[in-house]
């Protein structure tokens, strides 16, 4: 295990420049949160009332398929990121040439770049989408994650497609604050004396207590296998806690407390081990 690993979350501020790397660390430290909460609703009333029955729990949150988006969303939103302390991630996935997700991260009807502190790309075309978004998200301080690995049964994010992902990601650290991956990417492609070098946030989507998977090929795990086992920083989780009711808030709040809490322990188990 590479030493970092074993390092707390705050103590890691150090190893990153970007002020969205050092901002998400610092939150996840404050609030002993490593959990980010997926909301894939479509309307917004039940988007904000996740946001706000989940804010207390949480160190990261992120939004992409709203139905009915208007501006008046984005200021309540980083309301409630103020109110609850939680750190902004549009999921948006680019994928596109250089020029043309500049454009739409900085550009559109949502304008991401302006609001949302992290946000994530595919590798596909190449270096080319780093330096597109670069060029936008970087002066506004911004960072982004590469989807080096899926959490869906035969993805080809794969071998050969994850090590391009991170050698791209080395040469961009001031952007590219870490990964969408199944594991940790430390080490990955390069010698293994410069491992402890190689310190990337990992966020992880697929993960549940009480599910191993769904009908259309998504795959769980518990946080104790992503974050302790795999090395992982963030474990990403949707449905488990908000299930197929955004109204009961009660148990909304419990699910994701239940969460943050199984997800720290494994963290606090993971920087106690020493060997």
């Amino acid at each position: 295990m590479a030493s970092f690993l074993r390092q707390t979350y705050g103590h890691r501020i150090q190893n990153h420049s970007n002020p969205t790397a050092r901002l998400l660390l610092e939150t996840m430290e404050r609030k002993k949160s490593n959990l980010a909460v997926s909301v894939d609703v479509t309307r917004s009333k039940d988007f904000l009332a996740i946001i706000d029955a989940v804010g207390p729990f949480v160190c990261l949150t992120h939004i992409d398929i709203l139905e009915d988006f208007d501006h008046s969303l984005i200021q309540q939103l980083q309301d409630l990121s103020v109110k609850h302390d939680f750190v902004i991630f549009e999921d948006r996935k680019f994928a596109d040439i250089g020029n043309t997700v500049a454009l739409q991260y900085s550009s559109g009807v949502h304008k991401i770049a302006s609001w949302s502190h992290i946000t994530n790309a595919h590798p596909v075309p190449g270096p080319s989408i780093i330096s597109g978004l670069s060029s936008v998200g970087l002066p506004l301080g911004r960072g982004l994650l590469l989807l080096a690995e899926m959490s869906t049964q035969g993805a080809l994010a794969i071998g050969s497609y994850t090590e391009e992902a991170v050698r791209m990601a080395r040469a961009h650290r001031d952007f590219v604050i870490g990964f969408i991956a199944q594991r940790n990417m430390q080490g990955v492609g390069m010698q293994a004396d410069n491992v402890d070098k190689d310190d990337f946030l990992i966020l992880t989507p697929g993960v549940g207590l009480d599910s191993k998977g769904d009908a259309m090929g998504q795959q769980y795990r518990t946080p104790r296998q992503v974050i302790l086992e795999s090395g992982c920083d963030v474990i990403i989780v949707g449905r488990g806690i908000y299930g197929k009711d955004p109204s009961l808030v009660d148990e909304i709040r419990q699910q994701a407390k239940r969460y943050m809490e199984a997800g720290w322990e494994a963290y606090e188990e993971r920087v106690s081990t020493q060997t």
